[in-house]
């Protein structure tokens, strides 16, 4: 009794022990995680497994333990911190432990002497006549999970397994169920399953960034190539760091502004002055006015109010009644600016970061006293 109970124990867990092989032939990320998370709670739960065999089955083999093999295996269910039920060939409950009241909420008194379809959803019945009638075969159930209900009608994750009793003629009389609650573990998994997935999308999504920000790099020499890739890339991993810190929720506007023109700040130096409301940027609009911004600052220090000692910029935003983000960077003190007679590159890259890819509007003014750049977006 006490070696079939062992065995059907570490029933509960032998699908866990097959994940590794499983893992690799996976070919979705989602479903890797899943096959690695059970190899972990495989190699977690292995120590308990031997304890039990070195400490109850073996002594007890030996008649080396107090009580004899009955009194250890009510101790064993009593005690056990999963649902271990009894029912008969038709399905009655015939014993209940304490585990199972509580995952289940019902009392024994209740539930001794019911079906134990009480115990499964109304859409799951189907489950039931199948397994009593390979269970009169007396085939073993393997190892699955399931869904049940709670007495309140809430449902639980489970990992069950069911095998056949026998009375002392060895005829089948009834089964044994053992109960997982693994609802937090499937929580878990899935909450590792979607972080994975999110990874994925993330990386993705910054590859295919760098790739559009290597294809609107030009310049006229390699080391001029190299230097603008450079930049832009470093700006993104900038930003990246901040999407770190919230968790990848985004980056605040702020931030991002000071970040591109920490260089013209500090040291008794305030050539730049930054001021508007707080504002959450989620990932892809962050990058997208980090970029520019980017670019901005990359223009203002070659050619603008930056390439000058007393040179000046303003950033500032406001919030417009209908939610949109109206930005204005403003350059003062600098060279007197002309007409540009072509789009330059910095220029080719803000419009597509504002038009194309954030669907906003974007307004340069070559004002002879400085570059004035409006842009208008929906964070």
């Amino acid at each position: 009794m006490l070696e079939q109970l062992s065995n059907q124990i570490r029933e509960c867990d032998k699908w866990a022990a097959e994940a590794p092989a499983k893992a690799d032939a996976a070919t979705e990320t989602a479903s890797k995680v899943e096959y690695v998370a059970a190899e972990t709670r495989s190699n977690e739960h292995s120590k308990e497994r031997a304890d039990f065999d070195q400490h109850v089955i073996v002594p007890a083999a030996k008649g080396f333990l107090p009580g004899g093999a009955e009194q250890i295996l009510r101790s064993l269910v009593e005690n056990s911190d999963d649902a271990i039920i009894t029912k008969n060939l038709n399905g009655i409950i015939s014993s209940w432990n304490k585990s199972a009241e509580r995952i289940f909420g019902y009392a024994a008194e209740e539930v001794i002497g019911k079906p134990v379809t009480i115990l499964i959803p109304l859409e799951r019945h189907d489950e039931e006549p199948g397994i009593l009638a390979r269970l009169r075969r007396g085939e073993r159930i393997e190892h699955y999970e399931t869904v049940r209900q709670r007495k309140d009608g809430s449902l639980i994750d489970i990992s069950l397994t069911v095998s056949p009793v026998k009375d002392v003629h060895g005829r089948i009389v009834g089964a044994a169920k053992i109960a997982r609650d693994i609802t937090e573990r499937k929580r878990k998994d899935e909450h590792i399953a979607t972080l994975a997935r999110e990874a994925e999308h993330r990386t993705k999504n910054i590859l295919a960034t760098v790739q559009a920000t290597v294809h609107l790099s030009h310049s006229e020499t390699a080391d001029g190539l190299k230097r603008a890739i450079e930049g832009r890339i470093q700006a993104l991993a900038k930003l990246h760091d901040l999407f770190v810190e919230s968790r990848w929720n985004g980056a605040e506007l702020s931030r991002i502004a000071a970040q591109e023109l920490a260089p013209y700040v500090g040291e008794g130096k305030m050539r730049s002055r930054i001021d508007g409301p707080q504002v959450m940027l989620e990932p892809t609009t962050a990058q997208a006015i980090g970029v520019t911004l980017h670019e901005l600052v990359t223009n203002a220090a070659k050619y603008g109010a930056l390439s000058v000692p007393k040179g000046q910029v303003a950033l500032s935003w406001i919030r417009a009644p209908d939610k949109q983000i109206i930005l204005r960077w403003s350059e003062s003190g600098g060279p007197v600016v002309n007409q540009p007679t072509h789009q330059g590159f910095g220029t080719s890259v803000i419009e597509r970061m504002i038009q194309h890819q954030l669907k906003g509007e974007i307004h340069l003014d070559w004002r002879p006293e400085g570059l004035e750049c409006e842009i208008v977006f929906t964070p």
